[in-house]
């Protein structure tokens, strides 16, 4: 009876035993492939506010979440050297303006003589075509003739002189009132670069520095971006990178947002490799986008790379390393087509009503 028993036992082990190997049939199923990453959101057109200048931050004039507009000023910084040189430029450029055109002006000592020196060389003229005159009838001296005639050279050359110095002069002096308007102008654009400025209209969504901190050109003080229209970044693995096109189809969930899924579309993929991460950066758009979102939001996004109809599948925990299934007649090769993360679509090598055990671990 007992050895009756045993072999009762065993036969049932050994059934329970041959039970145990998990078997399954190839599905026909809709099978979409996709590329997986986590997304960060971020608002479109986002930068870093940087100073121009170095200083002492004077104020913030603005807060995080204010909107602004393109020129607004955000940072005022302190640096008492720009308006110095600016002042010195407006009395640079005062003092060319008043030798130029004031009445003072250098030009018109210069303007004078000129015009006493074309009187002298009228007089001088007349004086030695009488003498001239008068010498040719062999009347008077060839002393008087000659002194005449060297008078009438010299106060000649004299206006010529006269007259290229006013030219010069007055080039000189335009040539100075314009470079000094050019360093007033230096000046002004300078004192400028303290107030720092938005480049877009959007909102503030930091701010870095504090009154009295020092501020350097390399350090941001902010950050400004679109404030309705947000991008999200996704950082693609360099294997996956080819198969990423433009337009392509995203679906994204958010942390914020549960189990929801957005739609999107890829818009950007960027072209560079960051070394560091091996990766890729890709930038998507909603195409219908959630009601509130904030930077920095994360969450999961897949970006459809394929789809089929009716395609024949099964679980890739069947799948061994080598492409090989494990069918009750042993192991067969098949060829694989699309993957998705739990199952693989099988092209040739089995079909629908071939029976698949899962192999050993």
């Amino acid at each position: 009876m007992y050895k009756s028993l045993i072999i009762c036992l065993a036969g049932l082990l050994g059934f329970s035993c041959g039970q145990r190997k998990e078997k399954v049939f190839p599905e026909r199923m809709l099978l979409t492939e996709s590329v997986y990453s986590s997304v960060t959101i971020q608002p479109d057109s986002l930068y870093q506010i940087y100073a121009a200048v170095g200083g002492i931050l004077d104020c913030n004039l603005v807060e995080e979440g204010d909107p602004v507009n393109k020129e607004d000023p955000l940072v005022q910084i302190i640096n008492l050297t720009p308006e110095l040189n600016r002042e010195n430029a407006r009395l640079a450029l005062e003092l060319a303006r008043e030798n130029y055109k004031g009445g003072a002006a250098v030009l018109d000592e210069i303007r004078d003589e000129v015009t006493a020196a074309a009187m002298n060389y009228r007089n001088d003229s007349v004086n030695y075509i009488r003498q001239k005159n008068l010498w040719e009838q062999k009347i008077g001296s060839e002393t008087e003739f000659d002194t005449r005639k060297l008078a009438y050279q010299l106060s000649g050359n004299t206006l010529s002189l006269l007259r290229n110095k006013y030219d010069r002069t007055k080039n000189e002096l335009e040539t100075r009132l314009k470079q000094a308007e050019n360093d007033y102008k230096t000046s002004q654009i300078a004192a400028t670069d303290f107030t720092v400025k938005s480049k877009i209209d959007g909102t503030v969504y930091a701010l870095y520095k504090n009154p009295g901190e020092t501020v350097s050109l390399l350090e941001p003080l902010g950050a400004v971006g679109c404030t309705d229209n947000f991008v999200i970044e996704m950082l693609i693995d360099e294997v996956d990178i080819v198969k990423i096109k433009k337009e392509q189809k995203v679906l994204v969930t958010l942390d914020a947002y549960g189990v929801q899924v957005f739609e999107a579309v890829v818009h950007k993929i960027y072209p560079e490799k960051d070394e560091r991460s091996q990766t890729f950066k890709v930038e998507a758009l909603f195409t219908k986008q959630p009601p509130v979102l904030y930077p920095g939001l994360s969450g999961e996004g897949n970006i459809i790379i394929a789809q089929k109809e009716d395609a024949l599948t099964i679980p890739k925990v069947f799948l061994t390393a080598d492409d090989k299934v494990l069918t009750e007649n042993g192991p067969v090769k098949v060829a694989t087509g699309l993957q998705n993360l739990d199952r693989v679509e099988i092209l040739e090598g089995i079909d629908k009503k071939t029976p698949l055990l899962k192999p050993e671990p």
